[in-house]
């Protein structure tokens, strides 16, 4: 397998032109000789167990099957992505979906190739100790939160469904860096985060079990993470574009029957990875997200236009899509999985 080249932020574009090729994606040659389109592929952050599935689809040689040199990086959060994978700094990306809607909003040129997350991993995490079980549970307590991002713009719906008034519990404008730090020092009772990210890592570092109020159980659900693709790969390379939805789909089913050997294959793949028992259980917590009732006999990433347009109703309810469109403005059908 090639050394993997992980490259953080936003990748230069004169960069990405030797990668790909400038007006098409480059080839190289594999150990058998064979073709294969070299692709570049930019992740929503840095390596987390999320992402388990694309490097043990990588050393399982899914992807080469498919015709696919798969070159991982890093990205700085889902909304540089997005505009990342418009702009062709990268062949495809992987991001939110509420970052999608928002970028498509404001006239960005990407679409979805499909959802992987399906179930949002949304959710209010803390220590059990602070006996946060129920939406009830959260009156008269603070919770860290950022500004403006999809988790705190969702959470007034949360708290609305579940008879919940937004001055009965406190967000405190927080970093993104900084929430786990200020629930740990008690600066705040829990934070809005992913369970398939951050709750594990504060679990780790404080060595105490954390407990995790999904806004999925508690009646609000969109969708999260998935793959996309700008407006050169989908134009140009359809082609290309269907080989990568079906390799990810199939690495991300091997990956659900392996997931022992899928975290594993991800060692070495970034000095901030996080420790092995975090990425174990970032990637339980991933599995538990792969589908709605509509899809759970379906492949992963095969999604339907129902999940779609509540993903979108909910994300224009809380003001991030200012004028929602079709679902065939944010999800390519021509080249999504058919099931």
């Amino acid at each position: 397998m090639h050394a993997r080249r992980l490259l953080i932020g936003v990748v230069p574009l004169a960069l990405v032109a030797t990668a790909c090729g400038g007006n098409g994606t480059s080839t190289t040659t594999s150990d058998s000789g064979r073709k294969l389109d070299r692709v570049t592929l930019t992740l929503n952050w840095y390596p987390y167990g999320e992402h388990a599935p694309f490097y043990y689809g990588e050393q399982q040689k899914i992807f080469e099957k498919h015709g696919i040199d798969l070159d991982i990086r890093a990205g700085q959060g889902s909304q540089k992505t997005v505009q990342a994978t418009a702009a062709g700094q990268t062949d495809f990306g992987w991001a939110d979906t509420p970052a999608l809607l928002a970028g498509v909003d404001q006239g960005v040129k990407v679409k979805s190739l499909g959802v992987f997350l399906q179930t949002t991993p949304a959710s209010v995490q803390s220590f059990d100790a602070k006996g946060i079980q129920s939406p009830a549970d959260l009156k008269g307590r603070t919770i860290a939160g950022t500004a403006g991002d999809a988790l705190s713009k969702t959470f007034p719906i949360f708290l609305k469904k579940n008879s919940i008034g937004a001055s009965d519990v406190t967000v405190q404008n927080t970093d993104p860096a900084g929430k786990i730090a200020a629930v740990i020092s008690g600066r705040t009772d829990g934070l809005l985060g992913y369970a398939s990210d951050q709750g594990p890592t504060m679990q780790d570092k404080a060595k105490k079990p954390v407990s995790y109020l999904r806004f999925s159980e508690n009646g609000l659900n969109f969708y999260s993470n998935g793959l996309l693709a700008g407006q050169r790969i989908l134009a140009s390379e359809p082609d290309l574009a269907g080989r990568m939805v079906r390799a990810v789909s199939e690495s991300w089913a091997a990956a659900e029957k392996a997931p022992g050997p899928a975290v594993a294959a991800m060692d070495g793949a970034s000095e901030q990875l996080p420790p092995k028992t975090v990425l174990a259980d970032q990637f339980r917590t991933t599995l538990t997200l792969l589908h709605t009732e509509a899809t759970k006999d379906k492949a992963p990433g095969a999604n339907t236009e129902a999940d779609w347009q509540q993903t979108i109703d909910v994300f224009a309810e809380a003001g991030m899509v200012t004028e929602p469109g079709a679902v065939s403005e944010y999800w390519d059908q021509k080249t999504a999985l058919k099931g």
